[in-house]
C-alpha cells in the first residue's frame, strides 16, 4: 500500500515566521498535533509540534504579567521551535515504511513530500489504524482462524486449498512472524462466517491436520461495562 493513497493531502502548513501563538490556534482550530513549516515555494524546513509548543511555553508559575506574557509568546516564532530536517517520505513509498519510522522514533506523523521536498501531505498513526483496519477485513466481519505453519513452500496454499473444500470464502490472509517459533510463522486467516455447522466441522478438522491456535468470531460491538 503506497502512501499517496492514505495521506491527507490538504495540509496546514506554516512559514518559519509564523508566530507559536498562531501555530497553536491552528493546531487548536483543526484539531491537529503536528504542522510542517515550509518556505515561501512549499519545500519542507522542518516540523512543529503540540509537544514542542508545550516545551516552549513559560511555566504556569511564571512571575510575568499577562502583557509580558502575551507579548513573549507573540515573539517566539516557530523557526525558534520546531525540528529542523526533520524525516520524510515520498508519496511513492509504503505506508509499511512509514509505520516503521513513526515507530521507531516515537513519531505521530510524518510529512509527505515530493521529489524537490515540496510537502505534498502528511501520514498519521491514525491513517496506519485505518490501513490496518482495512486490510484485516474486520469490518466485513467473520471469522478468524489462526494458524502456526512451516515457513516453508506450500504450507498456507494447503490450508487455503483445504479451506476452499469447505466453501469458505477468505476475506484477508495475514502473516507474522514476531511470536512465532523457529522456521515457523504465525497465519491468521479471515473468513466469511459460515453456518454454526460448517463452522463447527471445519474447526475440529482444521484442527487435526494442523496447528491451529485459536479461532474466533468478532463482534464489532463495543463492550460496556
Amino acid at each position: 500500500m503506497l502512501i499517496r493513497d492514505w495521506m491527507t493531502k490538504e495540509v496546514i502548513t506554516v512559514g518559519p515566521e509564523t508566530s507559536m501563538m498562531k501555530a497553536s490556534k491552528l493546531m487548536r482550530e483543526h484539531k491537529i498535533s503536528r504542522i510542517p513549516v515550509v518556505d515561501d515555494s512549499g519545500r519542507l524546513l522542518g516540523i512543529v509540534s503540540d509537544r514542542d509548543l508545550k516545551e516552549a511555553s513559560p511555566s504556569k508559575a511564571t512571575s510575568l504579567d499577562m502583557h509580558e506574557l502575551y507579548y513573549l509568546l507573540s515573539e517566539i516564532k516557530v523557526k525558534d521551535i520546531m525540528t529542523k530536517t526533520p524525516l520524510a517520505v515520498k508519496p511513492s513509498e509504503t505506508v509499511e515504511k512509514a509505520a516503521v519510522l513513526m515507530m521507531n522514533n516515537n513519531f505521530g506523523g510524518l510529512p509527505v513530500v515530493d521529489e524537490s521536498l515540496k510537502v505534498v501531505g502528511i501520514i498519521t498513526d491514525s491513517d496506519v489504524f485505518k490501513v490496518l483496519v482495512q486490510i484485516t477485513g474486520v469490518t466485513e466481519g467473520g471469522v478468524q482462524l489462526a494458524f502456526s505453519l512451516p515457513n516453508a513452500p506450500g504450507s498456507l496454499k494447503a490450508v487455503l486449498d483445504d479451506l476452499k473444500t469447505y466453501e469458505a470464502r477468505v476475506i484477508s490472509v495475514l502473516t507474522s512472524f514476531s511470536h512465532a517459533d523457529e522456521g515457523r510463522r504465525d497465519v491468521y486467516i479471515r473468513i466469511q462466517d459460515p453456518d454454526k455447522a460448517v463452522l463447527t466441522t471445519l474447526v475440529d478438522e482444521m484442527s487435526k491436520k494442523y496447528t491451529l491456535l485459536y479461532w474466533v468470531r468478532d463482534n464489532l460491538n463495543p463492550i460496556i461495562p
